[in-house]
């Protein structure tokens, strides 16, 4: 009876924490199995998302799937997603000009020069305004000491690819040591860079390099949250 009772009463967590999932917007663009409910391979979606239909270019589909791990199916992945689209709603919220998705077990955050978070021309150096963003963001950071963050930097077409590759190098660790400089653990981090190679729009349009122009974040599930959500469902 006690069991029947057990698996009851996980089941109807399960059930509320489903429907009670958060109205934002990266979440309502999220499925089921985005939101941890299902069980899935290396996270070809969030590769997607950091660096377009480049997947298996110079093997960076593979350095960045192991990064960013498997999906975590049933209950246990369930208890995950509601978590991690609470922290999707809090980055909206309050850092509404950067693009935000709810993909698989992570999150996916895209600054570009839309989105108050930039770089000027040829420069790698954080500006004010980028700063205040940012600050923001690694407040929502502290909150949620369960996660990781990988941060992906590209460029567009102009100039030289050594000159791009070492540009966007640069210009990832300014985003990765300006979040441990606001005390965040450098151990959280997972820095990466592709220059030119990762293109998601036309480089040949002025707006097509605006969008290559950009930082990506992916922020994901650490094995304690793992772990936690494990117990917590009974290892469902």
């Amino acid at each position: 009876m006690k069991t029947f009772l057990k698996k009851t009463a996980l089941m109807a967590l399960t059930i509320i924490l489903v429907t009670g999932l958060s109205s934002c917007e990266a979440t309502k663009n999220a499925s089921n199995a985005q939101k941890g409910g299902a069980i899935g391979a290396a996270g070809g979606a969030i590769l997607g998302a950091i660096i377009g239909n480049n997947t298996g270019k110079k093997g960076s589909g593979g350095e960045l799937g192991a990064v960013i791990g498997g999906v975590v199916g049933g209950t246990a992945g369930v208890l995950i997603g509601n978590k991690m689209d609470k922290q999707a709603q809090k980055i909206e919220e309050e850092i509404p000009g950067a693009k935000v998705e709810r993909i698989d077990d992570g999150i996916v955050v895209t600054f570009d020069e839309n989105s108050g978070v930039h770089f000027e021309t040829n420069k790698y150096n954080i500006t004010p305004t980028s700063e205040a963003m940012l600050t923001k963001l690694a407040n929502i950071l502290k909150e949620y000491p369960d996660t990781n963050v990988l941060v992906v930097g590209h460029t567009d077409s102009s100039g030289a690819d050594e000159y791009n590759m070492t540009l966007s190098k640069n210009r990832s660790y300014s985003v990765t040591n300006f979040f441990t400089s606001k005390g965040l653990g450098v151990n959280r981090f997972t820095t990466k860079w592709f220059g030119e190679e990762q293109p998601i729009a036309d480089n040949t349009t002025a707006e097509g390099r605006a969008k290559n122009r950009r930082v990506n974040l992916a922020i994901l599930p650490n094995e304690k949250m793992i772990e936690d959500a494990k117990k917590e469902s009974g290892g469902n």
